[in-house]
């Protein structure tokens, strides 16, 4: 039934555009002025948002500081500008990801203090890694390297982010046999409470409690997923949250013991 009205209102419309002739030509021509202006706001608020982001990160850039600059030393070893600098995109990302404004004076404060201290905790995470006796082998750091040359379609983009970072492939290397030094580490030493369906339960609860008020705030509410569909990425979530927690409790101890010198 669908199909035949859809064929006779076709029919109708093919008649009317016979009938209206020259009448049509007039409407076709205001039509297209619309979708002209209609166009014409879409580039006007696209070139809005392209200045807006230009101004954004023109702001973002000035929390920056020299590359050469000395930010940090942790037991003797010297933390670059340049290390402080991608690590502050990183943090400002997060802010930004929260809907916050992390050029604003408070915020930008908050940026500067998690980026030094992040740096700071990875540095005597990584320290400790070594002192261990943790490793990366040339085969390990060339398999990682492969990898993260998949992430591109050819080997000229590779370079060109290479370029941009402001890396030669050596440095990624480097960086690369730390991050396996470093993961290591932390998966053999840093012990973390298993999750329990307690937990699992209770993460749940609180979801769906802060779903509902906020269907009563006015809030549309969408549908809660069964636990046990959610619960497997519920687990991991929390076993996150509890490396996270376990990593920080060890970085805290470390600086204990830790000669730490901020320059910034």
């Amino acid at each position: 039934m669908k199909k035949l009205m859809y064929t006779l209102l076709i029919g109708l419309i093919a008649a009317a555009l016979t009938a209206c002739g020259s009448n049509d030509d007039a409407k076709q021509s205001k039509s297209d002025d619309q979708k002209t202006a209609q166009t014409e706001k879409q580039k006007e608020a696209q070139e809005k948002q392209e200045k807006q982001a230009k101004e954004m990160q023109k702001k973002l850039d000035k929390q920056k500081v020299d590359e050469k600059k000395t930010v940090a030393v942790v037991n003797g070893k010297k933390v670059s500008g340049e290390e402080y600098n991608a690590a502050l995109s990183s943090s400002q990302a997060q802010y930004q990801q929260m809907g916050q404004d992390p050029t604003s004076k408070e915020a930008a404060k908050q940026v500067k203090q998690q980026t030094i201290d992040n740096l700071v905790g990875q540095t005597l995470l990584l320290q400790e890694a070594e002192n261990k006796g943790y490793k990366a082998t040339d085969e390990e750091v060339n398999k990682k390297l492969k990898e993260t040359k998949k992430q591109f379609k050819t080997d000229k983009q590779f370079k060109a982010a290479l370029k941009d970072a402001g890396l030669t492939q050596s440095q990624l290397k480097s960086e690369l046999a730390d991050s396996i030094k470093y993961q290591q580490y932390v998966d053999k030493d840093i012990q973390t409470p298993e999750v329990t369906d307690k937990e699992i339960q209770d993460y749940y609860d609180q979801f769906a409690k802060q779903s509902q008020n906020q269907a009563s705030g006015g809030k549309e509410q969408s549908q809660m997923p069964k636990l046990e569909d959610v619960k497997p990425q519920i687990k991991q979530q929390l076993e996150q949250q509890k490396k996270q927690e376990a990593l920080q409790k060890k970085v805290e101890e470390l600086k204990k013991n830790a000669k730490v010198e901020v320059k910034l």
